[in-house]
């Protein structure tokens, strides 16, 4: 992340404005953060799931690529926060008529929203949207592109130390399309931060990107066996069908063969292992069912989580703001 980039992402005082990505967020806001998100995990095990933190303030959620379980999580935690939530499915509106992602902007800010979550597929779009956005609206990058797509990461990396602790010993493995994955980015990202000394990416060579090693200190691997040998947590990720008719892959059922999450194959992991997912799952094509289902898999539990870490950088992030507005306020 450049100097621009960060002082983009906090404000004066090091706290969040906007949510694009997690390239050199300090460990210590991450930290806040999964410590924010448990204590909202409370809130969805109450009869009323309600806390006022966001009472009068407007989250439009903008998706110009489809996701159901990203809106439906972003929605829910919005108006646990007792936000009003607008969602807008621009990919089949004004968007396909061809009005530009700079018009779009100015129309939504012209609905007095006071924070956007944007999914878009294009890398770097949430970024360009915080960089042209009035400055009293928040950005929430809900995903963009090859880039990155921060609140996974940091739902999953609730999920490991909710199940798991401590990161500074684990050994984690991330499996699947590495080249295209902004989750596994995001996931390495966080991993690193955390103080995570054993990160493995795991992939067929068609589908791991050149110079992972110095750019994330991971270590790569092209046989499944050998990168799951005595790990602690494996997050698989969804392979997309159109990359086999691109070339890089032969087929469905030859990715299963050489990389697929057996029973089998998950044994060579630590007996305690958690699985994780970010959904949607291909069964039979990146992990087979009994794994999915079985008792080491934790992917319904992302679900949960994922509330309530998209709870935290909703509250975190209009916090900032309003923190950065005063700070203008008394300069003047």
């Amino acid at each position: 992340m450049t100097d621009a980039t960060r002082s983009l992402q906090l404000n004066a005082q090091g706290q969040l404005r906007h949510f694009l990505s997690l390239d050199d967020l300090p460990a210590e806001l991450l930290t806040e953060l999964l410590d924010t998100a448990d204590s909202f995990l409370e809130v969805g095990a109450r009869a009323v799931k309600k806390v006022p933190l966001l009472r009068g303030k407007t989250v439009c959620n903008v998706f110009f690529e489809n996701s159901t379980r990203t809106r439906t999580t972003f929605e829910l935690a919005a108006k646990r926060l007792s936000a009003d939530v607008i969602t807008l499915n621009v990919s089949t509106s004004s968007t396909s008529k061809g009005e530009t992602l700079f018009d779009t902007l100015r129309n939504l800010e012209a609905m007095a929203a006071d924070m956007f979550v944007v999914r878009h597929a294009d890398s770097g779009a949430a970024h360009f949207i915080a960089e042209h956005v009035c400055p009293d609206v928040a950005i929430i990058n809900g995903g963009d592109g090859r880039h990155a797509h921060p609140t996974q990461g940091m739902l999953d990396m609730l999920t490991i130390r909710r199940h798991k602790g401590d990161f500074a010993n684990l050994s984690v493995a991330i499996v699947g399309d590495i080249l295209h994955s902004r989750v596994a980015r995001s996931d390495m990202l966080a991993l690193r931060t955390l103080g995570c000394r054993d990160i493995r990416v795991i992939a067929p060579r068609t589908l791991l990107p050149v110079g992972l090693e110095e750019l994330y200190g991971v270590r790569t691997f092209t046989d499944l066996a050998e990168g799951l040998d005595g790990v602690d947590v494996v997050i698989m990720l969804r392979l997309q069908r159109e990359r086999m008719q691109g070339g890089l892959l032969p087929s469905e059922g030859e990715y299963y063969r050489l990389f697929g999450l057996t029973r089998q194959r998950l044994a060579r992991a630590k007996p305690d292992a958690i699985v994780m997912h970010p959904g949607p799952i291909n069964r039979g094509v990146e992990i087979e069912s009994a794994v999915a289902d079985g008792e080491q898999s934790v992917i319904l539990n992302q679900v949960t989580y994922g509330i309530a870490v998209r709870m935290a950088v909703l509250s975190m992030t209009m916090s900032g703001q309003t923190a950065q507005r005063q700070l203008q306020e008394n300069a003047q």
